[in-house]
C-alpha cells in the first residue's frame, strides 16, 4: 500500500485550530503516513459513515481534503475515548451487515474497514520498524475510539488483511471484546467462486498477505502454493484465519466468541442478545427487538439493494449448481489439510449452541 499524500504540506496544516476542530469526534482518522508519522483525518458525520459500505475513498465524499496532523499532536486533541469492541471476519460473512446493524444513536458506533488500519499492515509488509508497530497502533485505536455520543461503545470491524494484528489490538485494549465471525468454508468458496476471476484474484492477493504475516503453518512449501487452484488457495487462506480465530479463543478465552454467518441470519435475535451481552451493551427485549429488526437485515450490506437470507440461500444454491464439483473436491482435501495441521473447521467457543 503506498503512503497517502507525501506532498501535503504537514506543518501548514498542523495548526491550533485544527487541533480545535479535530477534537470533534465526526473526524475520522482515515490514513497514516509512517514517513512523517502523520495521521490525515476527514470529516465524516455519522450518516455519512453509515452511508459507506466501507471507510474507503471511495465511499467518503470528503477523503479528498483531509487535515493532515502530526500523529502526536492529532492523540493530543482527543477530549474522550470510549469502550472499544472488534468485530474480526474470515469476509463474505456478513460481517457489514452486523456493523450496520449495531450502528445505533446511543447505543454504538461502528466503523467499517477503516483504512487507517490497514495502512499500519501495509507499512509493516514494507518492512516498517517492528518495535513500532504496537505503539503505532494503539495511537490509531485511540483516534479511532471516538463515538458521536458519550455512553455509546465503538465497535471495529478491521478488514480481514487486519486479521494478524487482532491478538496485538486484544493485548493493547484489556477492556475489548471481540466477534469471531465466519462462514462455513463450502459458503465461502462458493461466494468465491461465484464472484468469478475477481474472487479468485482477491483470494491469492489474500494469501500473499497471510504469507508475508507468518499466519500460514499447514506444512506447504513455498513452490507449493504455486501449484495450488484457484479455489485451493482461498480454502488456505480461510484455514489460516480458521487457525488464528482458534488461537485468539485459546488466548482470550472470557473476551471472545466466534459465531458463523448462518447462525446470524437464521436466529438474529438470540445471536444479537449474546452479543450486546459479550460487548457489555444493553440487552433488554426492547433494544434486541429494534437491532434485529433492523433495516441491514432487509438490504444487501454492499449495495442497499432489498436482499433477505433467502436470497443467499438462492445465491449459493446458483452457485452449487455451477461450481459443485469443483467446490466438492476443495472441500475433501481442504479438510484433509486442516486434519493434519489440527485446525478445526469451526472455531471453538461458538457463541449460540
Amino acid at each position: 500500500m503506498t503512503n497517502p499524500a507525501q506532498n501535503a504540506p504537514l506543518t501548514d496544516r498542523s495548526t491550533t485550530g485544527n487541533a480545535a476542530r479535530i477534537a470533534d469526534p465526526c473526524w475520522l482518522a482515515h490514513r497514516y503516513d509512517p514517513d512523517r508519522d502523520a495521521v490525515h483525518l476527514v470529516a465524516a458525520h455519522r450518516a455519512m459513515r453509515a452511508a459507506a459500505t466501507f471507510l474507503i475513498d471511495e465511499h467518503l465524499p470528503t477523503a479528498a481534503n483531509p487535515v493532515v496532523v502530526a500523529r502526536r499532536e492529532a492523540i493530543a486533541a482527543i477530549q474522550r475515548v470510549d469502550p472499544v469492541h472488534f468485530i474480526f471476519h474470515s469476509a463474505y460473512c456478513c460481517s457489514t451487515l452486523l456493523a450496520q446493524a449495531l450502528d445505533r444513536v446511543g447505543f454504538s458506533s461502528t466503523l467499517k474497514e477503516p483504512v487507517i488500519l490497514n495502512d499500519l499492515v501495509g507499512w509493516r509488509h514494507r518492512g516498517g520498524n517492528p518495535a513500532l508497530i504496537a505503539d503505532r497502533l494503539d495511537g490509531a485505536l485511540t483516534l479511532l475510539s471516538r463515538s458521536f455520543q458519550p455512553g455509546e461503545a465503538v465497535i471495529i470491524k478491521p478488514s480481514n488483511v487486519v486479521n494478524a494484528l487482532a491478538p496485538t489490538m486484544l493485548t493493547i485494549r484489556p477492556e475489548a471484546r471481540a466477534i469471531l465471525l465466519y462462514a462455513p468454508l463450502r459458503v465461502f468458496l462458493t461466494s468465491i467462486a461465484r464472484k468469478g476471476m475477481w474472487g479468485r484474484l482477491w483470494v491469492r492477493e489474500l494469501l500473499a498477505k497471510q504469507l508475508a504475516d507468518g499466519m500460514v503453518d499447514l506444512g506447504f512449501a513455498p513452490e507449493d502454493y504455486f501449484r495450488l487452484t484457484d479455489l485451493q488457495v482461498a480454502a488456505v487462506g480461510w484455514i489460516a484465519q480458521a487457525d488464528l480465530f482458534a488461537s485468539l479463543a485459546a488466548r482470550f478465552p472470557g473476551r471472545v466468541r466466534s459465531l458463523q454467518s448462518e447462525t446470524l441470519l437464521a436466529s438474529p435475535r438470540p445471536a444479537l442478545a449474546a452479543i450486546c451481552t459479550l460487548l457489555g451493551l444493553p440487552d433488554d427485549p426492547g433494544t434486541i427487538d429494534a437491532l434485529a429488526s433492523s433495516d441491514a437485515f432487509r438490504r444487501n450490506a454492499k449495495d442497499g439493494k432489498a436482499y433477505r437470507a433467502a436470497d443467499r440461500t438462492r445465491e449459493q444454491i446458483d452457485g452449487a449448481a455451477l461450481y459443485g464439483d469443483e467446490i466438492d473436491k476443495v472441500l475433501v482435501w481442504a479438510e484433509a489439510v486442516a486434519r493434519g495441521a489440527g485446525v478445526a473447521l469451526d472455531p471453538p467457543l461458538p457463541l449460540l449452541g
